[in-house]
């Protein structure tokens, strides 16, 4: 199920990545487990490393299953389909970049769970702004380029703090970004922060 949302949020990922050409994800564990993903491999995407989505869903494994998972700003969609193999209900992508987009719900049809993915072609910022559709709890997966972080601050908190409200009991975050921001100074969730140089991961449960 593919959907369009307002325009597209800006190319660039976190300052100084280059075109990589296509690559290739790795389901980690559950339904599909080592099945592998492809994905275009330009500067729009940049998957989260395999040691560092191992750790989230290491922190995660207990609350991942019976959720919707959303992956604010999916690239890969590495994160997504990962909740989804290891039993969310379904999950909602969100993509500006319209082949980026079509190569994630190309992916679900592969993985055979198309069934279960929405694919959110345009700005995530503007979509998940009053996302509230489900009342399953909500995993939800922020992994920006991290510029975003600097240039887009107040969006970004926006953004989660938004949908940190919303959330139904029980719902959990995930937030990627690396050494210039601290997810504490967000203090309307208490965050578990790990890192993973470059990246800094924070947890929040509500």
């Amino acid at each position: 199920m593919v959907k369009r949302a307002g325009k597209r949020q800006g190319r660039a990922k976190s300052g100084g990545e280059e075109d990589s050409g296509p690559g290739i994800v790795r389901i980690i564990a559950g339904e599909y487990r080592r099945r592998q993903l492809p994905y275009l491999g330009d500067r729009r995407t940049r998957p989260m490393k395999d040691r560092v989505r191992e750790n989230v869903f290491n922190l995660l494994q207990q609350v991942v299953e019976g959720t919707h998972a959303l992956d604010l700003f999916a690239g890969t969609g590495a994160l997504g389909f990962e909740a989804l193999s290891r039993g969310a209900v379904e999950a909602t992508f969100g993509e500006h970049h319209a082949a980026t987009a079509e190569q994630i719900r190309r992916n679900a049809e592969f993985l055979g769970c198309g069934d279960r993915v929405h694919v959110i072609t345009g700005d995530s910022f503007r979509y998940f702004a009053t996302f509230d559709k489900t009342r399953l709890p909500w995993l939800v997966f922020c992994s920006p380029p991290y510029e975003f972080y600097v240039s887009r601050a107040e969006e970004m908190r926006a953004l989660l703090e938004g949908l940190y409200q919303r959330a139904p009991a029980g719902s959990w975050f995930a937030v990627e970004c690396d050494q210039r921001f601290d997810p504490t100074r967000w203090t309307w969730a208490e965050w578990d922060v790990r890192r993973y140089p470059p990246a800094v991961v924070g947890i929040a449960g509500k």
